[in-house]
């Protein structure tokens, strides 16, 4: 019995350190971590919009008339003061040949009106000798002089007729000119709204006939970026896009507009940037819906961090987690593996990695992401982390 309670005391005497021992070594947590590294880094935002040629004319007419000839088709190659088309004329010659007509018959009133007042002139000459040798009355020079005053008005109205012959010509004239409906540039034409037989009616506003674009090798494409993104967009930074026609090639751009006029559709603010593209290939087409991508921010040589790792917090004793820390800060195990609280400044970020540009952060340090439970381990999985957003 003696011997049998001496074995137990020092059975006991030697697992008390064990147990101790084990107990310290449960206690210690242990980490999972991601490395700090070099590398790049890419800031973008994302829009949809429309490729558009950077240039398109509207072609219409300032006449009314029935369309009698059309000389172009869709993507018809076009030069300026090209005919396009052709209102029938007939109503807007004889309009010209009936102003025509009114102005010879106003010079030819005028000549008339011209000899009638020379003889006039004449008269008065002859009555104002006549008076002067007493054959005749006053009254006589008087009458002679009105008679010829009066002629005189009636060449400054006849004058004046004429004018309005002329411009009523003149307008007649440009009417006409207005039947053939010509291109104002060099283009291609990328739309046509009429055809032979087709009465166009321009007495209140120019119907568009055809649409022409300038120049279809350089292209633009108006995005609508959200008002959260607009702070970030600058002129003269790159852009990616894709359009449906071509999903296996990716097109490059660069933002050469940020409009400051807002566009409002079910309470969502969007602003309309422009990106200058280069269609030298003629791939691209009037209207396709595009996917862009501008580069807003980027870095060849950044130090990244995961973006899990900012969002780590250490727990306190007690498991509840800290509200203490103000600065955005990381979890670093240091040389003797313990956790270090780092606080840093970042500057871009993408939806895997964040760039650190201030504090004390260097390629190939582990930087925590959570805490590693055995227990969990020895039934097949982790703890979850313990996360939360700064």
């Amino acid at each position: 019995m003696k011997k049998t309670v001496i074995i137990l005391v020092i059975v006991i005497l030697l697992g008390i350190p064990t147990f101790f021992l084990a107990s310290g070594m449960r206690s210690a947590p242990k980490y999972t971590t991601a490395t700090a590294a070099k590398g790049r880094i890419i800031e973008t935002i994302t829009a949809s919009g429309t490729v558009n040629p950077v240039t398109t004319t509207s072609v219409g007419t300032q006449v009314s008339g029935i369309i009698k000839e059309i000389y172009v088709d869709y993507n018809s190659p076009v030069k300026k003061g090209q005919i396009l088309a052709q209102i029938d004329p007939a109503i807007f010659e004889a309009k010209a040949g009936q102003q025509r007509a009114n102005l010879i018959s106003a010079k030819a009133n005028l000549n008339k009106i011209k000899a009638t007042l020379e003889n006039d002139k004449k008269t008065l000459t002859r009555y104002e000798n006549l008076y002067k040798k007493n054959f005749i009355a006053k009254s006589d020079v008087d009458m002679a002089k009105t008679t010829y005053l009066s002629g005189l008005a009636q060449v400054e109205s006849a004058e004046a007729q004429i004018m309005q012959a002329e411009a009523a010509l003149n307008s007649a004239n440009t009417d006409l000119a207005y039947t053939k409906i010509v291109s104002p540039v060099d283009g291609v034409v990328v739309s046509r709204s009429v055809d032979v037989g087709q009465t166009v009616a321009a007495s209140f506003q120019t119907p568009t006939l055809f649409l022409v674009a300038q120049d279809l090798t350089k292209m633009q494409i108006n995005t609508g970026v959200a008002e959260a993104d607009i702070s970030k967009v600058k002129v003269g930074q790159a852009a990616e896009f894709t359009v449906d026609g071509y999903p296996d090639d990716t097109f490059k751009g660069e933002v050469i507009q940020v409009r400051n006029s807002p566009t409002t559709v079910q309470n969502v603010v969007t602003y309309d940037v422009v990106v200058s593209v280069d269609n030298k290939d003629l791939k691209l087409k009037p209207g396709m819906t595009t996917n862009v991508t501008i580069i807003t921010q980027k870095n060849d040589n950044a130090l990244l961090v995961p973006n899990e790792c900012f969002r780590f917090v250490m727990p306190e004793k007690n498991g509840r987690m800290p509200n203490k820390y103000r600065e955005r800060g990381l979890w670093v195990l240091n040389s003797e593996n313990k956790p270090v609280r780092v606080e840093v400044k970042t500057g871009i970020s993408d939806e895997n990695n964040t760039e650190v540009i201030s504090g004390e952060i260097k390629p190939g340090d582990k930087i925590i992401t959570g805490i590693y439970d055995e227990k969990e381990a020895k039934g097949g999985g982790k703890r979850p982390m313990r996360l939360r957003m700064f």
